[in-house]
């Protein structure tokens, strides 16, 4: 494999981070959401991510194999030094390493932007995604139970921290 380039997403990548989101809905491991979207609600989303609020994307021989995103967890001032975090791979890249490189890179601009802390949440079944999340530091904080609905079924919703300093 030749070298994973990490770089600041721009909106030509809405098209390829529309692809990768909606493999995560489809595949019904990364996200509650239940129905793909399309062109506008990406670049909408995209044109939101701003500021401290940043989206990357892993890109390989020019093409988005995955990204990540900086959320906001909670309008309120309080809550300003944490950030939510996603992170999706292309379905033939999850595994790899991707992941890993995507973290790494996210935190850091995490920290230049003033956050101490980022939490995500991960069904409780992904183990896949847990074990890249352990490995780069993150903690369980609980076990969400019946948090959403998926398909017609409850589904428990893990909660994970990491602290940056």
């Amino acid at each position: 494999m030749n070298e994973t380039i990490i770089r600041v997403a721009a909106q030509e990548d809405a098209d390829d981070i529309l692809t990768i989101y909606n493999e995560g809905i489809s595949d019904r491991i990364a996200t509650l959401e239940t129905t793909t979207k399309n062109l506008d609600y990406m670049r909408d989303w995209l044109n939101k991510h701003t500021d401290r609020y940043k989206v990357i994307v892993a890109e390989l021989d020019g093409k988005v194999i995955g990204w990540a995103s900086l959320n906001q967890y909670n309008n309120r001032d309080a809550y300003k030094g944490v950030a939510d975090l996603s992170v999706y791979i292309k379905r033939e890249y999850r595994g790899k390493g991707i992941g890993g490189k995507l973290l790494t890179f996210i935190e850091s601009m995490a920290k230049e932007n003033g956050f101490h802390k980022i939490v995500l949440f991960t069904f409780a079944f992904n183990e896949l995604g847990q074990g890249l999340y352990r490995k780069k530091g993150y903690r369980e904080v609980g076990v969400f139970q019946n948090q959403g609905m998926l398909d017609g079924k409850f589904v428990d919703v893990m909660a994970m921290e990491k602290l940056l300093y």
